[in-house]
This record gives C-alpha cells, sequence and structure tokens, in this order.
C-alpha cells in the first residue's frame, strides 16, 4: 500500500529507529511511547488487519511473537515483564491499518484496561 507510513518505514523511504529487521517482519521504536520501551512489530508486507487471514502465510506470525521475545531481551525487559498488544478498530483506538504488535515495557504497566464509572 504506497500511503501506508509502516510501509514506507519497512521500505526505507521513512526513517525509523529499527531495532529488528527479519524475513517476515520489522520492529522498530514507536514515535509516540506510552511506556519507556514501546516497540512496534510489524509484517514486512501489507497486512491491514488481524482479521485478513488470507494475507498470512505461515511465517508472519510466528516471526512477530518471536521477534518480540528477542527485542524484550535486548532491551533487558525479557525477565521483569511487558506487554504484547494488537489493536483492531476505532474503539481500540487503530491509527495505522496495518497489523501491528506492540510490546510494551520498562516499568509496572498497571491493569489492561482503566475502569469507566
Amino acid at each position: 500500500m504506497s500511503d501506508c507510513i509502516f510501509c514506507k518505514i519497512v521500505n526505507g523511504e521513512v526513517p525509523a529507529e529499527v531495532v529488528y529487521n527479519g524475513p517476515n517482519v520489522t520492529a522498530f521504536r514507536d514515535i509516540n511511547p506510552q511506556a519507556p520501551v514501546h516497540i512496534l512489530i510489524v509484517p514486512n508486507r501489507h497486512i491491514e488487519h488481524i482479521r485478513d487471514w488470507a494475507a498470512f502465510d505461515g511465517d508472519v506470525l510466528k516471526e512477530m511473537f518471536q521477534a518480540a521475545n528477542e527485542v524484550a531481551a535486548m532491551e533487558g525487559i525479557a525477565e521483569s515483564g511487558y506487554r504484547l498488544m494488537f489493536n483492531f478498530g476505532p474503539d481500540a483506538n487503530l491509527v495505522v491499518p496495518h497489523l501491528h504488535l506492540h510490546l510494551l515495557g520498562g516499568r509496572p504497566l498497571g491493569p489492561m484496561v482503566a475502569r469507566q464509572e
């Protein structure tokens, strides 16, 4: 997809602090981090969202999780813990319609979702 910012990062057209580059996925620092470590792990080819099963081949999701484990170790948060999260749709605050896995850590992250009273 020519106007996808994540595709442009993967292709080297837009600068990013890449921390992992594999055959199927790339990981880079989020420009608006929500934790001391906030890495986005994206497929190298455009997959719009998790419901797009036809776009997956056998190794994309596997490599996304392998990259998460490897990056967590490189960032020094593998032992203290980290959160992995996919967002889908406007209620989840999805901003870029390119499948991506958030890796967050480096401090206690608190509850998953704040309660609304």
